[in-house]
């Protein structure tokens, strides 16, 4: 086998959860010529991953769209496996413009079919084991990420990340700005410096935070997804709602506590650290209900 095609489209914290069945994926092939199918915001994130050979970007063209449907069948022709790690209705309709290639995943003739009729009540990480394992992959252990380990900043004295973002669509995963300012002051006294971190569209998310603990440092907007790594790796710890930022900080070994509303299932979806105990879970219905002193004894 000499080119083998993964495709991951897609959220962060999504990929990021990957990162272990792309290591897997790799050590099955060291010698064959990888590529992954992702989304652009994450191309130059997985570009600097050891695990690939080409990174090419998946622009999700409509179906009504044949000249993009032609170059995505381009770029995914000639391969000798697919792994379909998104297991969604588009990419499982990728298997047929592929031209039918070994396929693990859930289309219809895959050759390794992800048939677990409990799949979409497993956590990813376990469902992407069981996906592999069936594909002949069974050793998906914790992957090697200090290639990550230096990006970013390096901050004087001891941090914390604050993450108080999620995606605008879903409100609800947000705990309040206000409660993420008043958790600022009281790091700030233990002698902890709070990092607020987050997309430019979170900016006004940080400003209130600093508006609370002028000490607040404000980098949203500033780091790439390489750089917030590295920042996650050399931080104290890192509070934040269920977001894509605290999967890349628990999968780097930041001591993280997520905080997560009705709105999504740890139990399919949290982030996953690297030693017992390293990240915390705190589940409530309603977010504007949990209080700052709750979180802040998560962290203490």
């Amino acid at each position: 086998m000499t080119r083998v095609l993964v495709i991951k489209l897609g959220a962060l914290g999504d990929l990021v959860l990957a990162f272990a069945p792309f290591a897997a994926i790799r050590a099955r092939y060291p010698d064959a010529d990888i590529t992954l199918l992702t989304t652009a915001p994450f191309a130059a994130l997985m570009e600097a991953a050891p695990w690939f050979d080409h990174v090419v970007v998946d622009s999700r063209p409509a179906w009504r769209d044949l000249r993009g449907l032609l170059r995505l069948r381009r770029l995914m022709a000639g391969f000798d496996a697919v792994y379909d790690l998104q297991t969604s209705g588009r990419s499982s309709r990728y298997f047929r413009l592929a031209g039918r290639p070994r396929w693990s995943g859930i289309a219809a003739g895959a050759c390794w079919p992800h048939d677990n009729p409990q799949r979409d009540f497993m956590h990813t990480r376990a469902r992407q084991r069981d996906q592999l394992r069936r594909a002949g992959i069974d050793h998906v252990p914790d992957p090697d990420l200090s290639w990550l380990a230096e990006g970013g900043p390096v901050l004087p004295g001891p941090y914390a990340l604050l993450v108080p973002g999620a995606a605008p669509h879903r409100p609800a995963k947000r705990w309040p700005a206000e409660r993420f300012g008043a958790l600022a002051r009281l790091l700030a006294a233990r002698g902890l410096t709070p990092v607020v971190v987050g997309t430019a569209g979170e900016s006004a998310l940080a400003a209130t935070i600093r508006a609370a603990c002028p000490e607040t440092v404000d980098l949203t907007g500033r780091t790439s997804l390489v750089e917030l790594a590295g920042l996650a790796a050399r931080a104290a710890l890192a509070v934040g709602n269920d977001t894509g930022p605290m999967h890349l900080a628990a999968a780097m070994g930041c001591p993280s506590t997520v905080l997560f509303s009705r709105d999504s299932d740890p139990a399919r979806t949290a982030p996953q650290g690297r030693a017992p105990g390293q990240v915390r879970v705190l589940r409530v219905d309603d977010l504007a209900l949990l209080s700052v002193d709750r979180v802040a004894a998560s962290v203490a």
